[in-house]
């Protein structure tokens, strides 16, 4: 297991003082607080009481009233609209949510989602053509279409408008849409610009339901999908994010979409639904679809009028996920194996692999587990017909971005940002592109960079942690970027002699201080248990769990990290 470094943030202890006189909760609650930006009473009444009313108006979005007008129009001359979106879950989850909507009042609605490997990312020119072959005039374009100059461009000389909805940075030239709805335009007053490209859509179907008078509760049915759009395209969960994702939560469990309602059916999902639940259940199988096949299907799901219909489709993506996971594990090990068969790949500060019969689907993914393992700025590449293809992943603090683009003399082509990018070259230029992005690597990250670090919130000690600090850290859920999961260090512990591997893998640890004990698990951390053996004081980081056994409740610690005392 690497190494890891440990950062203890700071809270400012003045504010932190002032905000418990006001709240009256414990001061470590408190600081979690302040370093979330929270420092205020009101403040924290809405953090802690999300309300939809809070949500800013989706009029002081620019071009709101341009994009209202346009739709509104092509109902009353029957125009044909095509709702069009990308193949991941923002993207797909974005075209349920206003083809629905859309459907709902106006029966001339279809929606189309490129395929990735023969459209690849975004507008395409398929997918106009396909537009004009169907005597569409107006397509509306969800999570992407702002780059999208020249082919937007294209589809408005032959007839067909766009209306733009999309959260990615604009580009200095905008694309010539009738309308554009993204946050990030630089004269754009929306308050909040952190949105995802389905929390877009939301905007513009709140927008609507105002322009037609419809029942101003219609656009909160599709609250679930946008909840899934925020958890899967990790966007900052603050904010209007944060109310969209809690409201989204409870509309989850208590009527969920019937996509979402087959999708944990199929994977025996039973209690309550978190927002972990929507990364990890419902965002790899309608990636997978993408990935693997055509994310077309993903639509239907979400959008399905029966339950045994959304499990037609939730069993297509529940396979497609499988397969996914083969290739992704399989091709993982392949890439390990090649790395560890190479002892000059330790002295390196990048990773660079080419297989050329990786599935597409996966190097991406396969690139993070790499990064698990080695914590360096990782690219890996399959064929893509004659040239070779692939994904690059960063490590925290470093521009992935400005790396690839310093190489660009060996590259085809390449897009993405400052963590993520996609590229590709012909296969004769793999060895002299991986030598060349070393060289920029090694000569732009910092040592501290390749070492992956534990963001600790606070100091906590063990007689602070009880039910009542327990339920006041749940009532911070959703959690997620900008508002994480609190991690505690908890200094000078020692084993009270029933700690023990379990599995194999595994640390199920009893550790006390002067007053207090407590249990707790370490998932894979086997080769840290040494440290328990030695009967001396340990430091650990680690959040606190409810476990529940035989009908029992009782808290415990969740090991991150564990280290010799200071």
């Amino acid at each position: 297991m690497l190494k890891k470094r440990w950062t203890l943030l700071n809270a400012d202890k003045t504010i932190a003082k002032e905000l418990q006189s006001s709240l009256g909760i414990n001061a470590v609650l408190c600081q979690l607080l302040v370093i979330r930006g929270i420092t205020s009473f009101e403040q924290a009444k809405a953090f802690f009481r999300p309300e939809l009313s809070h949500l800013p108006s989706p009029w002081l979005m620019k071009d709101m009233g341009k994009a209202v007008d346009r739709i509104i129009t092509a109902m009353r001359s029957q125009e044909k609209i095509l709702v069009f979106g990308d193949y991941d879950v923002d993207g797909t989850t974005s075209v349920a949510v206003v083809y629905s909507f859309l459907q709902k009042i106006y029966p001339d609605v279809n929606f189309y989602i490129p395929h990735r490997y023969r459209e690849g990312y975004g507008v395409s020119k398929a997918g106009i053509d396909h537009a004009k072959e169907t005597g569409c005039t107006l397509i509306i374009s969800l999570d992407c279409g702002i780059k999208s100059v020249e082919l937007i461009a294209y589809a408005k000389s032959i007839g067909i408008d766009f209306v733009v909805c999309d959260h990615h940075l604009p580009d200095e030239v905008l694309p010539p849409a009738v309308a554009i709805l993204n946050a990030k335009q630089v004269d754009c007053p929306y308050p909040y610009k952190d949105l995802c490209g389905c929390g877009v859509g939301f905007k513009l179907i709140s927008a609507l339901t105002e322009k037609l008078e419809l029942h101003p509760e219609t656009p909160n049915q599709y609250l679930d999908l946008v909840a899934t759009a925020i958890a899967a395209d990790i966007v900052p969960l603050t904010g209007e994010n944060r109310i969209l994702a809690y409201h989204g939560l409870i509309k989850a469990n208590r009527e969920p979409n019937l996509g979402i309602k087959a999708l944990m059916k199929l994977s025996n999902m039973t209690g309550e639904m978190q927002i972990q639940n929507l990364v990890f259940m419902i965002a790899p199988r309608v990636n997978a679809a993408g990935r693997m096949d055509d994310a077309r299907k993903a639509v239907q799901l979400f959008i399905a009028p029966t339950l045994e219909e959304a499990l037609l489709y939730a069993e297509m993506l529940h396979s497609d996920n499988t397969d996914r996971r083969e290739a992704d594990s399989s091709t993982t090990e392949e890439a390990l194996a090649l790395l560890e068969a190479n002892t000059q790949w330790k002295d390196r500060n990048s990773t660079v692999v080419f297989q050329p019969h990786w599935h597409k689907g996966v190097v991406g993914i396969v690139a993070s587990r790499l990064i698990e393992h080695y914590h360096r700025p990782t690219i890996v590449l399959t064929s893509s017909g004659e040239y070779a293809a692939g994904s690059a992943r960063s490590v925290p603090g470093f521009n992935l971005y400005e790396a690839i683009h310093a190489c660009r003399e060996h590259l085809l082509g390449y897009g993405g940002h400052f963590a993520a990018a996609g590229l590709t070259l012909e296969k004769d230029n793999v060895a002299v592109f991986r030598e060349k992005f070393e060289s920029v690597v090694s000569a732009q990250i910092r040592p501290e960079q390749l070492i992956p670090e534990i963001l600790l919130d606070t100091e906590l000690k063990l007689e602070d942690i009880n039910q009542t600090f327990y339920n006041i850290i749940c009532q911070m859920e959703p959690f997620g970027p900008d508002n994480p999961k609190p991690v505690f260090l908890i200094r000078k512990l020692q084993d009270s002699g029933w700690s023990k591997i379990v599995k194999e893998l595994h640390v199920k640890f009893s550790l006390r201080d002067e007053k207090t004990t407590i249990s707790g698990i370490g998932f894979n951390m086997a080769d840290k248990f040494h440290l328990l053996e030695k009967k001396k004081p340990v430091d650990i980081a680690c959040t606190i769990d409810e476990n529940e056994w035989q009908g029992q409740r009782s808290l415990q610690l969740r090991l991150i990290d564990i280290r010799p005392a200071e």
